[in-house]
């Protein structure tokens, strides 16, 4: 299987490459979001190695080098247009320039920096196609935290109805152009799926035209807003006429991959693999995986532990003389131990830790045999390896996560707080019975002071959703239990703008099924027996079982037969929760073939459990599946989300200001200058000419610093048009 970092860093490799000047030697210009994804796959040492002289900032004053040449690798903003054109005006600033653009160049700044006293420097104009974050091996990001709330805050009134999806277009706009910059990466022209969710409206009515665009209010608005807010997901479904996020951004991907395709008629041919299959879903498909406390090392670490953007943890560290310092790990696919039991059982990762360091032990017979038989005996022998530093750093780092998770599990209470979680998700108990005395259960974790009270708002959250919703008085009681917080109360109440019913009448019915599960036979843990759905929807599609009326195709099915599926098809009247699980006799194939890719995309953040299946799941069917979302979620950053979801993000960590206001019907391109604006360093003043006795210093190299660790990247492709090869500006 094709790691998705290690394809990026092949292809900035080759577009360092491809720039060949006279002198051999070259300057790099980068802008600020170009830096961040190059940085995260290739260290600043691997691009100098490239003949690379300077590794400079498109935003900061630079020092004309007119013997040299540069490569700009560059978004393709107005901003960056107009510095380029800026460099080569009046006294050229390089030799000659070679433009590498992330994203596609739209025409208009085409023309302009064809028509601008640049053009006769231009040596190369390419579009890389790489604006995406390449997160692991098997999972992508688009980084757009803010999208939650784009996709899911209400509008606050009349007048705020239209900005508010004027400004999901503009996202959702933006999500479909990376999501089609990961597939021109792969060479992927995959078929397009999107999930039809039956009991959730994220805006309202979203109707759009042929051109994807979102039309005023439905006059039924005011009807459906009275109706959610009453928690009648059925009856507001009924009023009006909709289509959902999913759908727009498939039909919108589409589109964006047929506009490639046009230009690059070799986009997606592979004799040797068949084509891949793209499902889009979004968050409400799964909305207990967000809350449940998972025990596998990746997704524990990342629930329990302080680590910042799911890669930097810092921890003690005790040095061969004894004394602890503070030290900043980063957790990439470059950590091997990191790589080899981030998606285990805690358990089984102790385990595993423990052998992997006795085997260390004995092959470099430091301690005449003598092993390791806990976690403390680890700690203590390895203050006595400084031979061994870069190692011993990696023993000692997961070693102290390990033991940090364990002693949260056993002060927070996690086993009784899992246990009541995971017959609230599964809807059994250990030994596969309904669970009768829940609440009994349940009533004393709530009242109890030594549960913190996030914990319980995610037993709440799963309970009312096991219920199928609860009496406002019984839920009010649930809060009073729990002494919940009014900002922990609205985390809760916030379900239903994911089409969970909160509310509940005594002769209101289920407008859904809910998923039975049934412990998968290999589930040896009994906190651990939730399984997500995208690895039922991952194994129906495998087995060519994914129904059609929930997940229908865009554009054509790989039958002779197309899917007839339009922008204006009505939604189906059932729901994936009906569809009958098949976890529990994943199909295992011994054929060493190449099989189509599988690439899912969860619009409003995706969970480490959804990671972990998918990995598990490529090694269990023998497939290249693949996740990506708008961004990576824990549960506890999930509930602080909740908080403030009603306030259009207003106070949030990602947002702290709420979203911004659309500025009415723009060009995307306006709205891609927005994002990607960065403001112009000041000019350095002149210094003083030093005194005579004063040495001179001889000043190094200007390199920028390196970029942080871990994103992404997209693909070189350079043809747009025969007009464009006429101007010579491209070079194959």
């Amino acid at each position: 299987m094709s790691s998705l970092i290690t394809t990026v860093r092949t292809k900035f490799l080759e577009a360092i490459r491809s720039v060949n000047p006279p002198g051999r030697w070259k300057i790099l210009v980068v802008d600020e979001h170009s830096q961040k994804i190059l940085g995260s796959v290739l260290k600043q040492f691997d691009i100098l190695e490239e003949n690379v002289t300077q590794i400079e900032s498109i935003s900061n004053y630079r020092d004309p080098q007119p013997g040299l040449e540069a490569m700009y690798l560059v978004m393709p903003t107005s901003q960056n247009i107009d510095r380029i054109i800026r460099d080569f005006s009046d006294t050229p600033q390089y030799a000659g320039a070679h433009l590498f653009f992330i994203e596609g160049l739209s025409e208009s700044l085409f023309g302009q920096i064809g028509s601008s006293p640049a053009e006769p420097y231009l040596k190369t104009v390419q579009e890389l196609f790489i604006n995406f974050r390449a997160v692991e091996a098997q999972a992508f990001s688009i980084d757009s935290p803010e999208m939650l709330f784009s996709i899911y805050s209400p509008p606050r009134n009349e007048n705020s109805y239209r900005p508010a999806r004027d400004r999901l277009e503009e996202d959702i706009r933006f999500a479909s152009k990376i999501i089609a910059n990961v597939c021109i990466t792969m060479n992927e022209n995959p078929y397009i799926r999107y999930y039809v969710p039956v009991n959730y409206l994220p805006l309202g009515p979203l109707k759009p035209h042929a051109s994807t665009r979102l039309p005023p209010p439905s006059e039924n608005a005011t009807r459906w807003r009275t109706n959610l807010a009453r928690g009648d997901q059925a009856r507001a479904y009924e009023s009006v006429e909709s289509d959902y996020v999913a759908k727009l951004l498939a039909f919108m991907v589409q589109s964006n991959l047929d506009e490639y395709k046009k230009a690059n008629a070799n986009f997606g041919k592979n004799d040797s693999r068949p084509r891949g299959t793209l499902i889009i879903t979004d968050r409400s498909m799964d909305m207990m995986a967000p809350f449940l406390h998972e025990f596998t090392y990746q997704a524990m670490a990342n629930d329990l532990l302080p680590i910042e953007d799911g890669t930097k943890y810092t921890y003690k560290f005790q040095s061969s003389v004894g004394a602890y310092e503070d030290k900043t790990a980063v957790l990439s696919d470059a950590d091997n131990v990191w790589t080899e039991v981030r998606h285990m059982h805690m358990r089984e990762a102790i385990d595993k830790l423990m052998a992997d360091f006795n085997k260390f032990l004995e092959d470099n017979a430091v301690f005449k045999g003598d092993n390791a038989a806990n976690l403390n005996d680890m700690k203590e022998m390895l203050a006595n390896l400084p031979q061994y530093q870069e190692q011993r750093e990696k023993f000692s780092l997961h070693l102290s996560m390990a033991q940090e998770c364990m002693g949260i599990f056993e002060r927070d209470k996690l086993p009784l707080v899992a246990n009541v979680e995971q017959n609230c998700a599964t809807g059994l108990t250990p030994e596969g019975k309904p669970p009768k005395q829940l609440v009994e259960e349940m009533v004393p974790i709530l009242d109890s002071r030594e549960v913190i009270n996030a914990n319980k708002v995610r037993i709440i959250a799963l309970y009312i959703q096991f219920r199928e919703g609860v009496p406002d008085e019984d839920r009010r009681r649930l809060y009073q239990h729990a002494r919940l917080s009014l900002a922990e109360q609205d985390a809760v109440n916030a379900l239903t703008q994911f089409g969970v019913r909160i509310s509940r009448a005594p002769g209101d019915k289920d407008f859904k099924k809910k998923l039975k599960q049934k412990p998968s036979d290999d589930t040896e843990y009994d906190l651990s027996r939730y399984k997500p759905l995208i690895k039922t929807v991952i194994e129906e599609c495998v087995n060519e079982r994914l129904d059609t009326a929930l997940f229908p195709y865009v554009k054509d099915a790989p039958s002779a037969t197309p899917a007839p599926t339009s922008l204006r098809s009505p939604p189906p009247a059932s729901s994936l929760r009906s569809a009958r699980p098949s976890w529990h006799r994943a199909a295992r194939s011994n054929v060493a073939e190449i099989r189509p890719r599988i690439l899912l995309f969860v619009a409003g953040g995706m969970t480490y459990s959804e990671v972990r299946e998918v990995y598990q799941l490529s090694t269990a069917l023998n497939k290249d599946i693949y996740i990506g979302s708008t961004h990576l979620i824990t549960p506890r950053q999930f509930v602080d989300d909740l908080k403030v979801i009603t306030l259009a993000g207003v106070g949030s960590r990602v947002i702290p200001n709420g979203l911004r206001e659309p500025r009415g019907q723009r060009q995307y391109q306006e709205f891609y200058d927005e994002k990607y604006y960065t403001k112009d360093a000041p000019r350095p003043q002149p210094q003083a000419a030093p005194s005579r006795t004063t040495t001179p210093q001889v000043k190094a190299p200007r390199l920028a610093p390196t970029p942080s660790y871990n994103s992404s990247i997209s693909d070189t492709s350079s043809i747009r048009d025969e007009k464009r090869k006429k101007k010579g500006l491209f070079r194959f």
